[in-house]
């Protein structure tokens, strides 16, 4: 691939182009407002002057919705020698673009999963998408140029490709993404009118549920608007396991003793069935997810805190694993939680404490 032009430069499309202005690949950027283009292009990621003459890929990154019009537009004025979009749903752009009539075997349908809270080009990174899933649908018409076209892409974008039926893929973002995605809002929404006594009790769980509750309102509105189906036949599910733990919740309230077993056994098994179905969530690199320790260390808010740690953990030999934050409520002041491999708990421990830092178990 020499050449490309990103038709929507968001999030997604400028990312992507940042990527790949970054491998040495010509990229052309478009979109419905010229500033967001020049925008895209000051920060590198390439220009928004129109290609002279036809791109090796075009990748259209609009929102769902507009997906088909904005490719068969491209496809007509034959812009590209492949077409690619990155919209949260396959299915729909696919069969309008069959209903349109357009001969379907320079396209596929592309979704990378990876995003941010923030929006727009000035939320982008080069790096987006590195070590994520990038799902590609072809069909039995895509041309293998074609396809790939878009393993190139995806391997200058660092991000891992996976082949999936289009209709299966929209299926598997309606649970790991879409319906998640309006759970948090709903948990999010109970805070909404809460009283600042109680909202000031949050934590880092609260923080973790809620944090994609902070995603753009419109552009969730385009989402789940291609992919209805799906999320409500979810929603319904988890309607019926609420109904389930209300009903267990209120028989702990009564006095009746095998109202109250009835009561346990049903909060029990919602909470087993939670952790069954969270330890299949891939961990580190896609693999299986493992026990990792907490090494809890107190840090004030200054600047260079976090380096430090990193740095001294590197001296002990340790690697950290993952890191969370719990900022304290009305405090300059947090607590990094550093995760490692259970034996290398102890040494990152001792070797902090010797260094200054206040470990907290």
């Amino acid at each position: 691939m020499r050449t490309a032009l990103v038709i929507g430069t968001g999030l997604i499309g400028t990312s992507a182009a940042l990527a790949l202005a970054s491998r040495g690949v010509v990229v052309h950027l478009a979109d419905h407002d010229p500033e967001q283009a020049r925008t895209a292009a000051a920060l590198g990621a390439g220009t928004d002057e129109p290609p002279e003459g036809p791109v090796d890929l075009a990748i259209v990154a609009a929102p769902p919705a507009y997906v088909a019009g904005v490719l068969a537009d491209a496809m007509r004025r034959g812009v590209a020698r492949g077409y690619l979009d990155v919209a949260s749903v396959k299915g729909g752009p696919r069969r309008e673009l069959e209903a349109l009539g357009l001969d379907l075997a320079s396209y596929i349908g592309s979704h990378p999963m990876s995003g941010r809270e923030k929006s727009g080009p000035l939320a982008a990174t080069g790096d987006l998408f590195e070590g994520r899933p990038w799902v590609l649908t072809p069909t039995r018409d895509t041309d293998t140029e074609v396809l790939n076209l878009a393993l190139e892409l995806v391997s200058h974008c660092r991000a891992v490709p996976v082949v999936m039926d289009a209709d299966a893929h929209d299926r598997a973002v309606a649970l790991v993404s879409h319906m998640p995605h309006l759970v948090s809002s709903m948990v999010a929404a109970r805070l909404e009118n809460a009283e600042e006594a109680a909202v000031r009790l949050c934590g880092q769980g609260i923080r973790d549920v809620t944090r994609i509750a902070a995603s753009d309102p419109g552009m969730w509105i385009d989402i789940l608007s291609a992919n209805p189906g799906p999320v409500a036949d979810l929603l319904t599910d988890v309607a019926g396991d609420l109904e389930e733990t209300v009903r267990a919740l209120r028989s702990l309230q009564s006095s009746d003793e095998e109202k109250r077993r009835e009561g346990v056994s049903g909060v029990e098994d919602v909470l087993r069935r939670g952790n069954a179905g969270q330890v299949r969530v891939p961990g580190k690199h896609g693999s299986a997810p493992r026990a990792y320790e907490v090494v809890a260390v107190l840090i004030d808010d200054q600047p260079g805190q976090l380096a430090r740690i990193f740095a001294d953990a590197g001296r002990a030999g340790v690697n950290i694993e993952d890191v969370r934050i719990e900022h304290a409520t009305g405090q300059q002041a947090g607590l990094v939680q550093l995760m490692v491999e259970p034996k290398a708990a102890p040494v990152l421990s001792a070797s902090l404490r010797e260094r200054g830092w206040a470990i907290r178990q």
